[in-house]
């Protein structure tokens, strides 16, 4: 069997998952602080949000897809766990760290406007 090849499937579908999940969320919550930027307009805030998610979705499956050449050889099961959970992990604290500083922007944008 060659685990290589099952490792980058496993890692690419859950992080395919995760990414999509989190995206949504951050669309659903997220027209709060674009409606604020936007002053109350609706029609901007979905057009703003919607480029969000997109860009979001991007840069974050894109990077996914360049990890994968970064990879140490996999040689058995246990080495394919340990891979894709650091790999998955690394992921998810780049994502919750752009999460903040999108955040810390939008709030300095808000908080200068009004």
């Amino acid at each position: 069997m060659n685990y290589a090849i099952l490792s980058h499937i496993i890692y690419f579908t859950v992080n395919t998952i995760i990414i999509y999940r989190i995206g949504k969320l951050c669309y659903k919550h997220g027209l709060t602080f674009t409606l604020a930027l936007t002053g109350n307009n609706k029609q901007l805030s979905f057009k703003i949000n919607q480029l969000l998610l997109i860009g979001y979705y991007l840069l974050n499956i894109g990077y996914c897809a360049t990890t994968l050449i970064q990879w140490p050889p996999i040689i058995n099961l246990t080495n394919l766990v340990e891979v894709v959970s650091l790999k998955t992990a690394q992921i998810l604290l780049i994502i919750g760290v752009l999460h903040h500083l999108n955040l810390l922007t939008i709030i300095k944008f808000i908080n200068n406007k009004f």
